[in-house]
């Protein structure tokens, strides 16, 4: 029980936090706008590359834990746009739906399982992520690319805003440090510093950013978008890494980062490239809340 209490509790604490924070102490927008872009730039893609570095890639099933992914993520992808076209919603709406059912706040996903599993579990984690990233942020560029209202889509663009995203490209360097044989000493703590203080003050700005007032915003559309999200994708990942044999350990990890509630980022993105930012919002907030139950219930069922 105390280790669920210490997984579970600092997560969400923070979040009720960062929540708090915002209404109470640091009130100005701007402050938590510099929080998240050094988030987003420099702590986050330290964690990914002190987490990737000192692994043994030779050892791990990168193949199989890939193949149930990509194949969730494809599935859930999917289901996503027929959702959408099921519930007649138009392209930005559309846009939100996808982004609720696949995208995933990573932080969350690291602070749960660096607390249950230790180094071992962020170590997996991170290959997660590295698996997760490419694909999702693929496919909701293409997917905003693809709104009809700004002309057809450039690719030159769409290539240049994929190759300069932070978190894949942390992930091409953290495999290829990987690769060498680790971080060399002295680089290697700092970065992992710059990672861990990724986790507290990401799940504060998460926290931040999240609306109580969005609740009522097309309740039909968030409940259909969080089963999708925080029950069926987990269950499809959890029968592909049985199907594939992918180990335990690393089965719970797949499967905890894709039970994850969708990233507080999706809304900057929704708000930045001509989504329904509104929605948006509403399906990130009902998302975090109900993840309080649906979270430790997945924990409980795959934790090796």
């Amino acid at each position: 029980m105390s280790a669920w209490l210490d997984a579970f509790v600092p997560a969400f604490a923070l979040l009720a936090l960062g929540a708090l924070l915002k209404r109470r102490l640091l009130r100005d927008d701007t402050v938590w706008a510099g929080m998240e872009r050094l988030i987003y730039w420099v702590l986050l893609p330290s964690l990914i590359v002190a987490a990737l570095a000192p692994l043994d890639l030779a050892t791990l099933p990168l193949g199989r834990i890939a193949g149930a992914i990509w194949g969730a993520l494809a599935l859930g992808t999917a289901a996503a746009v027929l959702l959408a076209r099921r519930l007649a919603l138009p392209h930005p709406a559309m846009t939100s739906v996808l982004q609720g059912g696949i995208r995933f706040n990573n932080l969350m996903g690291f602070a749960i399982v660096g607390a249950l599993f230790g180094a071992e579990g962020v170590g997996f984690g991170a290959v997660a992520t590295g698996i997760i990233v490419p694909f999702v942020q693929t496919v909701t560029t293409l997917a905003f690319a693809f709104d009809g209202q700004r002309g057809p889509p450039r690719p030159l663009a769409i290539l240049r805003q994929l190759a300069l995203n932070p978190l894949l490209l942390a992930v091409a360097i953290g495999f290829g440090i990987a690769a060498l044989g680790g971080l060399p000493a002295g680089l290697a703590p700092t970065v992992q510093t710059l990672g861990r203080a990724s986790v507290a003050l990401g799940l504060l700005c998460v926290g931040a950013a999240l609306s109580l007032q969005s609740f009522s915003d097309r309740i039909g559309v968030q409940a259909a978008t969080g089963v999708l999200k925080l029950v069926v994708m987990p269950a499809i990942t959890w029968a592909l890494c049985t199907l594939l044999g992918v180990p335990p350990l690393a089965t719970a990890v797949a499967v905890i980062f894709m039970a994850l509630p969708t990233a507080a980022t999706s809304y900057v993105m929704a708000r930045a490239l001509g989504g329904d930012a509104p929605l948006m919002a509403a399906i990130t907030t009902t998302e975090h809340i109900v993840s309080v139950v649906t979270l430790p219930l997945w924990v409980m069922l795959v934790a090796p």
